[in-house]
């Protein structure tokens, strides 16, 4: 008996130490992505943040309905993974149910481990081959005029991916030649600078980059990305190809103050943005980012007043704003403001 306790002793130490080694190791094939060690090991040590009451006018319901099912079922048949799921958007079931989910390509692992970012953290899978096809045919099925790709962070590729999501745009414009193409991408910081070009040759009607923050936060909510990086990735989309209508966001009640976000505006306008999304930052889990406050719906409406008069075609600026919410529509609003802007030149 006694031989037999030991021997279950040490099988309970081999197992809690597997648990560490596949947290450790970041390997897909022996994490659980829904235990949050598992999920963000990065943070794991972490101390907690209290997560504090949302305030009524950010309060969403739960996603049901025949819609939302049936947009959960196409991406379940065709395997693909959804930032709307993957973060934890608010607005999934509003977006879903209307048949609007922004794809994720690349996995649902990500190299980075931005403090605020609720995707999982670690070493990601081999790119999937016929993830572009099957895009394409979600794409299809849906009847989208206007879609939205995004990815996780991929550090671990030579190119960062700029290949797969050109294929991606290629792919869907093959199978639905009149859907609009808007990618929200990562920064391509440890790859050659001519990586970007693969991405503009393929010409997306949106090339989306988020800045996410003030630059003064960037060493605490965005450590692995650097602000002028990404405001010059920007500037040069523009630069390549004047077409492609260009766009970028951030997160407010991070802890940024009013004057700072006057500056990033400032930033991006110098860098010919077209199109400016602010929405307040939820935090996702005690591990994650505090919430420094929750901005009033009267202060985005005085962000959106000010951006405007700053020169942006386009801006969204609300509680719950994300960076593909009512894209469709916005990139309506988004060509017409340019016609009009041109007929006037």
């Amino acid at each position: 008996m006694a031989g037999m306790r030991v021997w279950l002793f040490l099988r309970k130490v081999d197992m809690v130490e597997a648990s560490k080694l596949a947290v450790t190791l970041g390997n897909s094939a022996l994490r659980d992505l829904k235990i949050p060690e598992q999920r963000h090991p990065e943070k794991a040590h972490r101390p907690d943040n209290a997560q504090p009451r949302k305030p009524s006018w950010i309060r969403v319901k739960a996603p049901t309905g025949e819609g939302y099912n049936a947009t959960r079922k196409i991406m379940r048949d065709n395997k693909l993974v959804t930032v709307c799921e993957e973060a934890g958007c608010p607005n999934a079931g509003e977006c879903w149910s209307q048949g609007h989910a922004t794809m994720m390509i690349m996995g649902e692992i990500c190299t980075r481990g931005c403090t605020f970012c609720n995707i999982a953290t670690g070493k990601p899978d081999t790119l999937d081959a016929f993830e572009p096809g099957r895009v394409a045919d979600a794409v299809k099925k849906l009847g989208l005029k206007h879609v939205v790709i995004t990815s996780v962070d991929r550090d671990d590729l030579e190119d960062g991916g700029a290949e797969h999501f050109a294929q991606t745009i290629r792919a869907v414009r093959h199978r639905s030649p009149s859907t609009t193409i808007e990618i929200l991408t990562p920064d391509f910081l440890k790859c050659a600078p001519e990586v970007l070009e693969i991405v503009v040759e393929a010409k997306p009607d949106v090339f989306n980059h988020n800045l996410e923050t003030v630059p003064g936060l960037y060493p605490t909510v965005r450590p692995g990305a650097r602000y002028f990086h990404s405001l010059r990735l920007l500037q040069r989309v523009k630069e390549m190809d004047p077409s492609i209508f260009t766009k970028s966001g951030i997160m407010v009640g991070l802890g940024e103050d009013r004057q700072s976000v006057h500056q990033v505006m400032e930033d991006m306008r110098a860098a010919d943005i077209d199109f400016l999304t602010i929405g307040q930052y939820l935090q996702p889990t005690p591990k994650h980012h505090a919430v420094d406050r929750f901005v009033t719906p009267e202060e985005f409406k005085g962000y959106e007043t000010a951006a405007f008069g700053k020169g942006f075609l386009m801006v969204s600026a609300t509680p719950l704003t994300r960076s593909s919410y009512h894209a469709g529509d916005d990139f309506a609003r988004l060509r017409e403001a340019r016609a009009t802007l041109l007929a006037k030149q």
